[in-house]
């Protein structure tokens, strides 16, 4: 006998046997859903019942009685996996599994299902289009970036595993003023061929140039403000130059040439900020000039994170660029559309969308998870030089994307849930309800390196690359002092797959909600809770079915009473269950979660009892099988966060 989810026949049969007792008993009850739970220790039995507790209120009966009369009642020669049913604590109903058989039946699916135990498929599949990275193609992704590849890519896994028609797509955002400022400074220097990788060397233009055509404006600023004796005005422009100019003579020690190739240039144009405003709005015009500079600009960066993005396994299937559906009309026709609603106006020059009163009208707010009282800000679609903003152009996109799939999430920062809370509201004002419903908000918080305050603006980050190579670099450390006798190659190869593993392991395991501390002796611990840890427990069960040699003949499962092994065959009869969890809730750490208890349980086992040396014959086979049923689903759940599952360390 085999199962997609031996647990959840288990967990079937107990609620069939319970209900018909109930029907017995009292025929004219109704219980919308016999909720079964499990205890909080195993010695209670697999699940529990708390029926008995609404049940007394109906019937005037005290619950430890009504157990009783239940489990009296059950059939037990229905029982297949159940072995026992006893009243326990002050009116529960506790199902007992038949361990042996239950035993067999976890194991046998496991090896059946092999490389898809587990991923049980939806009942409906969907076309979803997981948007996810977006970095703006100014500089190198850096590590508080690559949260989202990680936590993107691990969703799509999860969707694709359940069943779902899955697209990656990449929204390149080469519309903005900062999109310019690289342009702009690339431009002065004269177009120049990349100096090493090419989003690192574009990422050193952008902060440079940012940070001189900054200091330009803040100077004039304050000549302004000087002017006017606005003394507050004046702190805080003072305030920001000297945040500027520290970062200017940081970046001067660190890039000297560049840097002052730049200052030169730059020094002599008479109004570097308008020059790069003329870019911007050039671009967002469809200029040509414009569009071939910003074009090529954007492209270098794509390349280097192109690069970065394959050595982390993470591929899309569509590159959107922001641009190409500005200059479709899309972005002006979504726009025109909204104009025509009541929820748009004009003030100061600009044009704002009343997000507030689309709310109050069609009564979205309880909805959309919002107090009452809590008045959504109005959003500015167009600036007073007739250029848009970003929200204006994500509306557009929406509906792009929307003609292409049935439900599409955006895996963008907490600090975006504005944004995307008022696109939902344009969806609902345009008519798209539907849209809105299926447009799903991934939020995940930020990361952050102790000792390390990063600005993208200053050039203060740590880059992708540099955390993967430093990754790689202590891994092979670890490797050589763990395994000194093995050969150079076989040591790169098994650092370079530990290193990427214990990045993305340590990007995804954390609940999206909260922030991750990024510490290396977290990161790469071979002890717990790491991608290390999990991947030599799989290589450790990989060695113990390549040292035994043989296939387990004549397992008996009966033999399986130590408590650990109950516990293993438990998770491993749970794991569907915690898959669509995961797929359901867009929870990839429940996963991350879930391979590191199965490896902690695994390790128990492993050093309590014997395995190839087990007597009797039947009994290690019993055991070989069960190594070989964790092998597998701990290499599916690596799989879905997309680690590898070595076979060797």
């Amino acid at each position: 006998m085999i199962s997609e989810n031996p647990f959840a026949e288990f967990r079937l049969e107990c609620q069939n046997s319970l209900g018909d007792a109930l029907q017995k008993l009292f025929p004219e009850i109704q219980i919308a859903r016999l909720a079964l739970e499990k205890p909080p220790n195993p010695e209670f039995g697999q699940l529990a019942s708390s029926l008995c507790f609404e049940l007394a209120k109906q019937v005037s009966e005290k619950p430890p009685a009504l157990a009783k009369r239940l489990i009296e009642t059950l059939d037990r020669s229905k029982f297949s996996l159940i072995e026992r049913v006893v009243a326990a604590g002050k009116g529960y109903v506790n199902f007992h599994a038949n361990l042996a058989l239950f035993s067999a039946l976890t194991i046998d699916s496991v090896r059946h299902f092999d490389t898809e135990y587990g991923f049980i498929k939806t009942a409906k599949s969907l076309k979803i289009i997981v948007e996810h990275t977006s970095v703006n193609p100014l500089h190198p992704i850096h590590i508080g970036q690559a949260r989202n590849p990680m936590l993107g890519d691990a969703i799509a896994r999860l969707l694709k595993s359940r069943g779902h028609n899955v697209y990656r797509h990449y929204y390149v955002d080469d519309v903005g003023r900062q999109s310019a400022v690289l342009a702009y400074g690339y431009e002065k220097l004269g177009k120049p061929k990349p100096e090493g990788k090419p989003d690192h060397f574009m990422g050193k233009i952008y902060t440079i140039t940012s940070c001189l055509v900054e200091i330009n404006r803040l100077k004039k600023d304050l000549e302004r403000a000087k002017t006017a004796s606005s003394t507050e005005e004046i702190t805080e422009i003072n305030r920001e130059l000297d945040d500027l100019m520290s970062a200017v003579s940081e970046l001067n020690v660190r890039f000297p040439e560049l840097f002052e190739e730049l200052l030169e240039k730059i020094r002599g144009d008479k109004d570097p900020e308008n020059a790069v405003n003329e870019l911007n709005r050039g671009y967002e015009a469809g200029d040509e000039k414009a569009k071939q500079i910003i074009r090529k600009v954007s492209e270098l960066c794509l390349q280097g994170f192109r690069n970065t993005l394959s050595r982390a396994e993470v591929f899309y299937d569509s590159w959107d660029w922001e641009s190409e559906l500005m200059w479709s009309s899309q972005v002006r026709k979504a726009l025109d559309k909204l104009k025509r609603t009541a929820y748009v106006f004009p003030i100061g020059g600009v044009l704002e969308f009343n997000a507030e009163k689309v709310a109050q009208e069609f009564g979205l707010k309880k909805k959309l998870g919002l107090r009452e009282s809590y008045e959504v800000p109005s959003l500015t679609l167009v600036r007073s030089d007739g250029t848009t903003l970003y929200p204006t152009r994500d509306i557009a996109y929406a509906l792009w994307k929307f003609e292409k799939a049935e439900k599409v999430i955006n895996v963008i920062g907490m600090e975006q849930k504005l944004p995307q809370l008022q696109l939902k509201i344009a969806l609902h004002a345009l008519g798209y309800d539907n849209y809105a419903d299926n447009l799903i908000h991934f939020a995940y918080n930020l990361v952050s390196l102790p000792g390390h305050k990063m600005s993208s603006r200053t050039g203060r980050y740590i880059t992708f690359d540099e955390v993967m190579d430093e990754a790689v670099k202590r891994a092979y450390e670890e490797v050589s002092k763990r395994s000194p006798q093995l050969p150079e190659e076989e040591k790169h190869k098994i650092a370079d797959f530990v290193g990427m593993g214990a990045v993305r392991y340590a990007l995804v395991e954390v609940d999206p909600s909260k922030p991750v501390v990024f510490t290396w002796d977290r990161v790469l611990n071979f002890e717990t809770n790491s991608a290390p840890y999990i991947q030599y427990s799989h290589a450790r069960a990989c060695s113990i079915l390549r040292k035994a040699a043989r296939e387990p003949e004549k397992p008996a499962f009966n033999l399986l009473k130590e408590k650990i092994e109950r516990e293993i065959i438990m998770t491993l009869a749970s794991f569907p269950d915690t898959f669509v969890e995961a797929a359901e809730l867009l929870k990839p750490n429940l996963i991350a979660d879930f391979a590191n208890a199965l490896a902690d349980k695994f390790n128990t086992f492993y050093n309590a009892v014997p395995v190839i040396k087990a007597k009797p014959q039947e009994l290690s086979d019993a055991r070989l099988a069960l190594v070989d049923a964790v092998k597998m689903v701990l290499r599916n759940t690596l799989n879905l966060i997309g680690i590898v599952a070595p076979e060797r360390m």
